[in-house]
């Protein structure tokens, strides 16, 4: 067959994420308003599954998670893959922690589904967790607002979505280096004692709480962590005088994903708070991108977060 000419909307848009939001260690993940974009701009139907990128900004590795994406269910096709030519942008700044590997596969995935045809969501997200190794980033990249994943014993992986509080916002910093997903999961300790794994607990569950009932006052206890932020300050050294950071206006700070971003919450007193972080990072002298961003709403059914009672 010919070549499938593709129209200009045909744009592909996931969003970035922040994963862990303190306590919850592969477990919590809300998507966020910075965008990978990719623009199919020819299928040819010549069975040949070639991925051929004719611009990226930023520039991709030759081996990229929207080419793992695409090529992942590759064997469901008869006679073979398209081969698609293609556009890429990005908004989310590579080894930030803020998904950008996640949003790639998850584009790739979609990439497939607008050459095939349209799969389950668990279909999409067990796919992404094969690829990316945890669920977090994925879960939110797929579904929009605040997810919440769960993996049981034979590795299947089910996700329960939130509507996230349009009011809470998210001030993102990203230093002028990068960091390795793997080089922060090397500084994990293998065990957590009982205190710090209760700790842990008690605060995943009040954050929960705390955005559901409005309890915008209790986030800054409820984001505190035990298991992966003191294990990572000596590769992030912002985060430390980040976390004591105090301003009435600042709801909390926790470290996005496995770093070297830092987010801090807020519903007001941004400029205040920017400004904040900008210090953090003259007084390391390392240049620092600071975004302020809202989060992605939901694009499947959620559960409120609302508390019923007010």
């Amino acid at each position: 067959m010919g070549a499938l000419a593709v129209a200009e909307q045909n744009t592909i848009s996931v969003p970035a994420s922040v994963a862990n939001l303190g306590p919850g260690f592969d477990t919590l993940a809300v998507a966020v308003q910075l965008y990978l974009k990719v623009r199919i701009v020819e299928i040819q139907h010549d069975g040949l599954g070639q991925l051929v990128v004719l611009r990226s900004s930023p520039p991709v590795p030759k081996e990229n998670g929207v080419e793992r994406g695409y090529h992942f269910f590759a064997d469901r096709i008869h006679g073979g893959l398209p081969t698609v030519v293609i556009e890429i942008e990005s908004d989310i700044p590579i080894g930030s922690g803020l998904g950008s590997s996640a949003a790639a596969t998850i584009a790739g995935l979609r990439l497939f589904e607008q050459c095939s045809k349209p799969l389950p969501s668990s279909s999409l997200l067990e796919a992404a967790c094969q690829l990316e190794g945890h669920p977090d980033n994925a879960a939110a990249a797929l579904s929009g607002g605040l997810s919440a994943a769960l993996e049981d014993e034979q590795d299947s992986v089910s996700v329960v979505n939130f509507e996230w509080p349009e009011h809470i916002r998210f001030i993102i910093a990203t230093p002028h280096r990068s960091l390795q997903t793997v080089a922060a999961r090397q500084v994990l300790p293998a065990t957590l004692s009982r205190a710090d794994a209760v700790f842990n607990l008690q605060r995943i569950v009040r954050l929960v709480q705390a955005l559901g009932a409005g309890n915008d006052r209790d986030l800054r206890e409820a984001l505190k962590d035990r298991l992966h932020q003191p294990a990572r300050v000596g590769l992030v050294p912002e985060l430390g005088p980040a976390l004591d950071l105090e301003d009435d206006d600042l709801l909390g700070v926790c470290l996005a994903g496995a770093g070297p971003s830092i987010v801090a919450l807020a519903s007001q007193g941004f400029d205040r708070i920017t400004k904040m972080m900008e210090q953090l990072y003259i007084e390391s002298n390392c240049g620092v991108t600071i975004r302020n961003v809202a989060v992605e709403p939901c694009y499947v059914p959620a559960l409120t977060l609302a508390s019923r009672g007010r």
